[in-house]
């Protein structure tokens, strides 16, 4: 059986795969940041104004010990 050029077989495309995402930057140096702990910070009570650019915020530990600040 002849086979004409327009249904010839054609050679399989080469499969390339995808590029590898670029690895996510480093983080860059610079100065550590100051920890506190809630025990230094709230010193024995269970809630604490923070005042920030002329606002008053309340910090709070809740009865499921977790953080709250609230303006």
């Amino acid at each position: 059986m002849h086979t004409s050029p327009a249904t010839a077989a054609k050679p399989a495309a080469a499969v390339v795969p995808a590029p590898a995402p670029a690895p996510a930057a480093a983080p860059q140096a610079g100065p550590a940041l100051r920890r506190f702990t809630t025990a230094g910070l709230m010193q024995d009570q269970r809630e604490v104004e923070i005042e920030h650019a002329g606002r008053i915020y309340r910090l709070r530990i809740t009865q499921l010990n977790k953080l709250i600040l609230t303006a």
